[in-house]
């Protein structure tokens, strides 16, 4: 063997070596949730996360992880960029990316179909409706769009500024937090909006629910917490400090709120009291 194969032959070795270690790193960074963004329960069992890192979903079904949906890590693939989840009226999963500026519903074999051919700039927040029609907040153009339940070109449903997330409650009305100079609106059906929570009272609100009885919940990453607002009361904070850390997400599991929190590594569960408990990501 001349000196010159030998070279090769250890630059091959080395050069395995560190793909394999390469691949393993990236086996274990697959292994549980980087850094969560969104999260939505089917019913009690069954929670998805959108892992803003991953790229993709992550299902957890009675406390058990699994990999839903996989994206690629090339910009302009479908959930590269992924930031929100929803369920709509058939239990089917809605996803938001920013990538491809697009609403994705899955289909039967848990692949992602586009819904508005790239009509939505940064979606950070969907709701549907009790029609079943799509509302996505758009931080991008300030505006909250509608799609049609089946798919197709948005409508737009009503302006705001810096929205940031949306929720439907029982009454079919549309509830936004927002950025900008009130972070609490509400909408009617036909977009007209009014003001529940004026100023800003919230550090950076991401996310919000809304209950039987027309209490809202909002999210508040800075702060670490969770606001309760009833109706003609101003703000409170319901729950707060650990184990949150970072919360960005909600979403409804019977009674109690599962929020997602990135920097906790962990989805933490609210009881109706505001007593907290954590779902660690590890398993």
């Amino acid at each position: 063997m001349t000196h010159t194969n030998s070279l090769n032959a250890v630059w091959s070795v080395i050069v395995a070596v560190v793909v394999w270690h390469a691949s393993l790193a990236a086996s274990a960074l697959a292994a549980e949730p980087q850094y969560v963004l969104g999260i939505a329960a089917r019913d009690a069992q069954t929670v998805f996360l959108a892992d803003r890192q991953l790229p993709g979903v992550w299902q957890m079904t009675d406390g058990k992880l699994s990999l839903f949906f996989e994206g690629s890590k090339k910009f302009r693939t479908p959930l590269n960029a992924v930031r929100c989840l929803a369920i709509d009226r058939e239990g089917r999963l809605l996803a938001g990316d920013s990538s491809t500026r697009e609403v994705y519903r899955f289909n039967a074999e848990n692949r992602p179909e586009p819904l508005t051919k790239g009509g939505i700039g940064i979606p950070t927040g969907i709701a549907v409706t009790a029609a079943g029609e799509i509302l996505a907040t758009d931080l991008e153009t300030h505006r909250i769009w509608k799609v049609p339940s089946a798919g197709g070109e948005p409508s737009l449903f009503a302006e705001v500024a810096a929205p940031r997330a949306v929720t439907v409650d029982g009454e079919d009305r549309v509830w936004i937090v927002s950025h900008g100079k009130d972070q609490l609106l509400r909408a009617d059906s036909a977009g007209k909006l009014d003001v529940v929570v004026a100023g800003r009272p919230f550090e950076f609100p991401s996310a919000v629910l809304v209950d039987g009885q027309g209490v809202a919940y909002v999210c508040d990453t800075y702060a670490n917490a969770i606001w309760k607002v009833e109706p003609g009361k101003p703000p409170a904070k319901w729950a707060a400090g650990a184990p949150l850390v970072s919360p960005v997400g909600l979403a409804w599991s019977n009674k109690d709120i599962l929020v997602a929190d990135p920097r906790a590594k962990a989805v933490v569960r609210v009881d109706p009291e505001g007593k907290l408990t954590t779902i660690p990501f590890a398993q």
